[in-house]
């Protein structure tokens, strides 16, 4: 069994050729806003700033009926977005809005979800963290 630490983006989508090019259009738009650091675990990869503020993970296809080569793009706001791009959003703590957003292809990675992703590495860089070092 692996430890944290031990896992990689290669391992997490083996197999998955088209949802592993997905993530990798994410990380470059994420890399090109500022610094972040990048951590794969098992069942996803996280995107933080001084806190984490984005995950990319693969969706559930046995529960949630999701297109096989797609991936799940998960980010943190301080405010409640609506929009039809967005297919669930949940406030875990109060002033921080979690967000999901299925990716199919590139171009999934238009403008409104760009401008979310601006908007939640901001929101990474001001929160402040519970644990001195945490991400």
């Amino acid at each position: 069994m692996k430890s944290p630490g031990e896992w990689t983006v290669e391992g997490l989508f083996s197999g998955r050729p088209e949802a592993l090019a997905l993530f990798h259009a994410v990380r470059r738009y994420i890399e090109s806003i500022g610094p972040v650091k990048v951590e794969a675990m098992k069942t996803q990869v996280s995107f933080g700033a001084k806190t984490k503020f984005a995950w990319v993970w693969l969706p559930q296809l046995w529960t949630k009926k999701r297109p096989e080569n797609s991936i799940t793009l998960t980010f943190d706001v301080g405010r409640h977005i609506e929009h039809d791009r967005i297919v669930q959003a949940v406030e875990p703590r109060p002033g921080r809005w979690t967000h999901h957003v299925i990716i199919e292809s590139e171009a999934d990675l238009n403008e409104d979800v760009r401008e979310w992703l601006r908007e939640a590495y901001a929101f990474g860089q001001n929160r402040k963290s519970k644990r001195p070092g945490a991400l």
